[in-house]
């Protein structure tokens, strides 16, 4: 697919870059700033991932979203400066309870405490339930093009990888007690220790006391909860783990992690485990507290409890981009993530990419395009509105995508799914979305006896139009149409002056004729579902209410 280019040098990019407000450069400014105080030759970016229960979009929204930081980044340095995206699996993390949307739900209990990289996996399809999740995560993260690698917890630690920073934590374990301490309460304070055994005996992650440390010999002991026996166990080679808080610290100091973003309800944690990192020796990241996702509820989506929207159904809806879009807006408001905001972020950001090559250079840096295709947004070439589409197959009740093209067809001459493949995948992306969630719900208002009579002076309009009217002549008719009590807007003058028309009326189209609250300019559905058939519908909503 062919694309637009900025016509403009790296220098010139980056001088631009550096003026615009756009979130992701201003993040990256941050990420400049702090080279120029401690340079190195690869910048880290980091994003975490808690494989307890399936990937959700908010997984996906923190690395598209730090995929933006960093290409801003790259630009601010005209890529002078190597980067690299972790994606780090925290897969060694015990399994406290069983979520809600996995099979085998008795099986797993029976393997509750234990790391989820050592619980079979309730689906049957990998070695362990932690892999089985982070294969779900990295197929999701690979269908977007992302350029990441993927670190696991369970290898870093097993693998020797954080022994160094390991010890580090032991050589300062009363600094960063002295930091954890006081952000817990009393009956937890008396029992946490940084360091969580792996209990040799029956493989659980252990939450008891360490009854003593020694840096020296690399060691932790604690008390079997069961046996009372005395063991004692190296903090190395993954026999014990650390608690998330002084975990996040050690991996932002052992692997000199740059730019991490995480959650507002993590606000907190990311200022105790900078303090930690800082205590290690190291220096805390850059990044923000992004906003939580809500669902239909207003409740916080949750991996465990599988509310909100999958990654899956996203994409039996909409493209990529489109999801993409929703990351990219507004990243420090809260925002529903539910099937009602689909619609809206498939023809935004048809409509941003519209706008794209009518811009100049930093207002380009400005569209979210810009971001979500890396600099480099393909050409638009979209002849309809999915809006529209939900629109023709309500109004057509359509099965299949070949009603949906003989209606394109006809409006769009020339356009076919050989040469539109991006429309032939939204045209199956709207039979989806109105099978699942138009049709269940499709009811149609009555007309009151104002209504019936505009209509039917509509209908005889429209049958008088001829048969290539475009969807300007039609919009204007059925402005005129609607030009009357209830229909008039007094504050909201026409161009020759006239009262204008309220929304009223082309909302009581929609519900009358359609069975839906809103739809796209009235027009344009004329224009493509065709005269004939808009005349047909409207006879037939005024016999139904006869």
């Amino acid at each position: 697919m062919s694309t637009i280019d900025l016509a403009t040098s790296p220098s010139d990019l980056r001088a631009l870059a550096e003026q615009s407000n756009a979130w992701p450069f201003e993040q990256a400014k941050a990420i400049v700033a702090r080279l120029q105080k401690a340079p190195k030759d690869v910048v880290l970016f980091e994003t975490g991932y808690g494989p307890s229960g399936l990937p959700h979009i908010g997984t996906f929204g923190e690395v598209g979203r730090t995929t933006m930081v960093r290409h801003a980044f790259r630009v601010l340095t005209e890529d002078r400066i190597k980067t690299k995206l972790l994606a780090f699996s925290d897969d060694m993390d015990g399994l406290r309870k069983v979520p809600d949307n996995v099979p085998n739900k008795e099986m797993l209990t029976s393997h509750l405490g234990k790391p989820l990289t050592k619980i079979p996996d309730p689906f049957g399809t990998h070695p362990s339930f932690g892999e089985h999740n982070n294969a779900r995560l990295r197929a999701f993260l690979d269908t977007f093009g992302f350029d990441y690698e993927f670190a696991s917890s369970t290898d870093y630690y097993t693998s020797g990888k954080f022994d160094a920073a390991l010890l580090r934590v032991l050589e300062r374990f009363d600094k960063v007690m002295a930091i954890m301490l006081p952000s817990l309460r009393e009956e937890r304070a008396a029992s946490y220790s940084p360091f969580l055994p792996i209990c040799p005996r029956t493989g659980v992650v252990l939450q008891v006391p360490i009854v003593a440390h020694d840096a020296k010999a690399g060691t932790v002991s604690y008390d079997d909860p069961e046996t009372n026996e005395r063991v004692t166990l190296p903090v190395t080679g993954g026999h014990c783990k650390l608690q998330w808080k002084p975990d996040w610290a050690m991996r932002w100091c052992a692997l000199g992690v740059d730019y991490e973003m995480a959650g507002k309800d993590l606000i907190d944690s990311v200022k105790l485990s900078g303090k930690i990192c800082s205590a290690l020796g190291g220096t805390p990241p850059e990044g923000f507290n992004y906003e939580l996702f809500l669902d239909d509820k207003g409740q916080k989506i949750s991996k465990s409890k599988g509310n909100g929207l999958t990654i899956d159904e996203w994409l039996r809806y909409a493209s990529p981009e489109s999801l993409s879009l929703f990351m990219y807006r507004e990243p420090k408001a809260a925002k529903r993530l539910f099937f009602d905001v689909i619609p809206r972020n498939v023809d935004d950001y048809q409509q941003f990419l519209d706008g794209f090559a009518r811009q100049d250079p930093k207002q380009q840096l400005a569209n979210p395009v810009w971001h979500i295709h890396a600099g480099h947004p393909p050409k638009s070439d979209m002849p309809v509105t999915f809006q529209l589409l939900l629109t023709l197959v309500s109004s057509s009740n359509a099965e299949n995508a070949e009603t949906l093209w003989g209606f394109i067809g006809r409006y769009r001459p020339g356009v076919t799914p050989q040469t539109h493949p991006k429309l032939d995948a939204m045209v199956g992306y709207a039979i989806n979305y109105y099978r699942d969630f138009v049709a269940p719900t499709k009811t149609f208002r009555e007309p009151v006896e104002a209504e019936r009579v505009a209509l039917q002076d509509l209908r005889d309009a429209l049958s008088q139009l001829p048969a290539d009217a475009t969807a300007e002549a039609i919009q204007d008719v059925v402005y005129e149409i609607g030009r009357r009590e209830p229909f008039l807007d007094h504050k909201k003058a026409a161009k020759d002056g006239k009262p204008g028309v309220a929304l009223d009326w082309f909302n009581m189209l929609y519900q009358v004729l359609l069975g839906q609250e809103k739809g796209p300019r009235f027009g344009s559905f004329v224009a493509v579902y065709g005269l004939p058939n808009a005349v047909a519908m409207i006879d037939g909503a005024l016999a139904r209410s006869a």
